[in-house]
């Protein structure tokens, strides 16, 4: 194996989002990461979006603007690239980065998978993508394959390759998490979880990796938590309404996060139903103006939407909630570092240090 040292930061237990939600100009993340850096944060997580949000190239650009935090993509998906392709971004990205990057895979949505005309992803497919790569990344040459993936003649990069590089699950589903405790070095849960939601997401993880004879609290599970900390009505909007309602938008996906909740599905249906959600021709979160967002806000109860939103001293103890619910680190979403700054000085002070004694940034359990 690759030998590089692992880094640890001031608080490896917490990662944040880079790029929240939609942007048109990606490279903010640079500024983005290199200020969560200098506040000590462990983990930038990266979403993937078809527009400016293309996950190589800005876990990339932020591997090259920084030296201990660890980077992550929060997710990208198994079925759009080849095999080759992913382990080839993994390897490189790792050894640009100097050990510090993390694979994390979403099942994404099928909608799209049928608009775009590629695979469905299956359990099936998912744990062989997984095992091909880490195989890859050892430097194994796989022939004659066979299998739920399809049919490959040589999958490999090259013999000399040695990387341990984490894979993360990220999703919500509780049969995708049993699943993934099976096959995965951790995960990256969901926005919007209520406290209860997210110790039954994690009891199903850990039943995975028990199935799996793996050693108790292999993985790290990670709270993908939305704090807005002393920000105004509009910035309210933007970030938990919008963001909340474009989950709600997509067919199985929202109704996934309100059985795990366990909402009110007729609340679900009168929302996807009603004018002011239909009219939004799009995501909310992309193209909504804030009138269209504040007339969307009537239609979700405030109980939909568990995040830290407050002062900065009630957002930090939102944060302490999660790991008393059994988190094993925090992905702050929908605020940039400099927003979040001030609940992080709150947190500190009532920070469970006795968790994370002798804790890396490294946002997963080791491969070998």
């Amino acid at each position: 194996m690759t030998e590089r040292p692992e880094t640890t930061s001031r608080f490896p237990e917490l990662g944040f989002y880079g790029l929240p939600g939609h942007t048109r100009t990606p490279r903010d993340v640079l500024k983005q990461v290199q200020d969560a850096e200098e506040l000590g944060i462990g983990n930038v997580m990266l979403s993937e979006r078809p527009d400016y949000k293309e996950i190589g190239a800005i876990c990339g650009a932020c591997a090259a603007v920084t030296e201990s935090i660890h980077i992550g993509t929060s997710a990208t998906n198994q079925n759009t690239r080849h095999p080759v392709v992913t382990a080839s971004l993994g390897s490189t990205l790792s050894a640009l980065s100097n050990g510090r990057f993390a694979l994390g895979l979403a099942k994404g949505i099928n909608l799209r998978w049928r608009a775009w005309g590629v695979p469905i992803a299956t359990y099936e497919r998912e744990r062989e993508f997984v095992e091909l790569v880490r195989r890859m990344w050892r430097g194994e040459t796989i022939v004659g394959h066979d299998g739920a993936l399809g049919e490959y003649g040589a999958l490999g990069l090259a013999p000399y390759v040695d990387e341990d590089i984490p894979i993360l699950y990220v999703g919500f589903g509780p049969k995708s998490l049993r699943h993934a405790g099976k096959i995965y070095d951790g995960a990256h849960l969901h926005t919007f979880m209520s406290d209860q939601a997210l110790s039954n997401a994690i009891a199903q993880y850990r039943e995975g990796e028990a199935e799996a004879g793996k050693p108790a609290g292999h993985g790290k599970i990670w709270s993908v938590f939305a704090t807005v900390c002393d920000e105004g009505e509009e910035a309210y909007l933007k970030k938990i309404v919008a963001r909340l309602a474009t989950y709600l938008q997509v067919p199985g996906y929202g109704d996934t996060l309100v059985e795990i909740n366990g909402w009110d599905k007729e609340v679900l249906a009168r929302f996807r139903s009603h004018d002011a959600v239909t009219s939004v021709k799009g995501a909310i979160d992309s193209v909504a103006s804030t009138a269209q967002i504040a007339e969307v806000s009537k239609l979700i109860p405030e109980e939909w939407r568990p995040a830290a939103v407050g002062d900065a001293k009630t957002c930090a103890r939102r944060w302490v909630d999660q790991f008393e619910a059994g988190a094993d680190g925090i992905i702050i979403h929908a605020s940039t570092p400099k927003e979040f700054a001030p609940v992080l000085s709150e947190y500190e002070k009532i920070r469970p240090a006795h968790l994370f004694e002798g804790r890396t940034n490294r946002p997963g359990g080791h491969t070998r």
